[in-house]
């Protein structure tokens, strides 16, 4: 059975719903038997690739906050991700376009490591404060697991992936997709957000359902949205 995943690498809760699925397939018997696909989503693909300031104050210039008004606001969402075990750092993420990451993931996909390259984007934005739109740290990010360091300098100077990247968001509006993560589970089911664990455990043994008993489901059973950042960029 395949999951389908759009999301972003700037999306906060994109990397706490990660997490959550996650720990719905840990629990899960028959994990072996699901794949998963990420696909590419872009909040906001005209965003100026700006490393001189850090994510916090992008934010706060582009909603008209004060710093700590935005430490503020962006407090909740840290406590979140520490609940999964995850550590975010907004005053080190850089601002970055995220198309080359995109299409790093999808060369990444093509060698069978399209997860473990969209988890080093994520933790290289939300953790360490690196710059993925940076093609030197791409290449640095995909030798970390394994990947061609030539391969990539060569796919990031031309314009391969392009239109995988576009084919995927593509699709996303022609499901429905208005924020991020968006989990499709089977073509039958989807995962709105960063919904409570049950969500995921509960939808995922639904899905399994019905791929063993090989219904077609014509429509996506959707669960209610949760936290999610969406296509006007709010997270």
């Amino acid at each position: 059975m395949k999951i389908e995943i759009w999301s972003d690498v700037v999306c906060p809760f994109c990397y706490i719903g990660k997490r959550k699925l996650e720990k719905a397939l840990d629990k899960f018997p028959l994990k072996d038997q699901v794949e998963i696909e990420w696909k590419s989503f872009q909040l906001n693909p005209e965003e100026k690739t700006n490393p001189s300031i850090n994510t916090l104050e992008h934010l706060a210039q582009s909603k008209g906050w004060s710093i700590d008004q935005t430490r503020e606001i962006t407090s909740n969402v840290v406590e979140m991700a520490k609940e999964q075990g995850l550590e975010f750092d907004f005053e080190k993420a850089k601002v970055a376009n995220t198309k080359n990451a995109h299409r790093l993931i999808h060369f990444a996909k093509k060698h069978r490591k399209g997860g473990e390259m969209k988890e080093r984007l994520l933790k290289a934005y939300f953790s360490d404060g690196e710059n993925v739109d940076d093609p030197n740290t791409l290449i640095k990010l995909g030798a970390e697991i394994g990947l061609n360091e030539s391969e990539i300098k060569s796919m990031l100077a031309s314009n391969q992936f392009d239109d995988a990247v576009d084919q995927d968001i593509y699709e996303s509006r022609l499901i429905g997709v208005r924020g991020v993560p968006f989990f499709v589970l089977d073509r039958k089911y989807g995962i709105s957000g960063a919904q409570p664990d049950e969500v995921f455990e509960e939808t995922l043994e639904k899905a399994w359902s019905e791929f063993a008993k090989n219904n077609s489901v014509l429509e996506i059973k959707t669960a209610e949205n949760g936290e999610s950042c969406d296509i006007d960029g709010n997270c």
